[in-house]
């Protein structure tokens, strides 16, 4: 049986979808086994601490409204302090309390944003890259763009794993 090209596309989407969905459900399963105390603490001598990759992912999520073009970033502030510093800046923290709610609240927004879009949608480029950059370079799409950013999620999951306590 034949699977048309349309249909082919509609679940190559569907399976990257699926794929950063479970990678956010990993993640809220791992943050609702620690504790705010665990996810202040660093995850190895010398590294990052859990807020800090909690931010940082949050704010790395929040910059796919403006890749995706799919309106406004709801958190842009984290920047400063996620993307733009390192852990050790000294530039205060918000709340770990309002990190999980940021993280929780861009997650569902882009959900919602993804359920809207068609699936040639995602192979169009994204708001990175010239058009004339584009047409040489098609692969730097939009499903480029969640593709990575599900790997770094998964990259960042591996470190705040170390937060657990045996």
């Amino acid at each position: 049986m034949e699977i048309q090209q349309e249909t082919t596309t509609a679940l190559f989407i569907k399976i990257a979808i699926s794929n950063w969905e479970l990678q956010n459900t990993r993640l809220n399963a791992l943050l609702e086994k620690l504790t705010d105390e665990q996810i202040a603490g660093f995850t190895a001598p010398d590294r990052n601490s859990g807020t800090y990759l909690l931010g940082h992912l949050t704010a790395v999520s929040d910059a796919l409204f403006t890749y995706l073009e799919l309106g406004d970033r709801l958190y842009p502030q984290l920047d400063e302090i996620f993307l733009k510093n390192p852990d050790t800046s000294g530039l205060e923290k918000p709340p770990i309390a309002d990190i999980k709610a940021a993280w929780h609240h861009v997650n569902t927004t882009l959900k919602q944003k993804f359920d809207a879009m068609q699936p040639e949608d995602w192979f169009t480029k994204h708001s990175a890259i010239s058009a004339e950059d584009f047409a040489k370079e098609p692969h730097r799409n939009k499903l480029n763009i969640l593709i990575n950013r599900t790997v770094h999620q998964g990259y960042h999951m591996g470190q705040l794993a170390y937060l657990v306590k045996k």
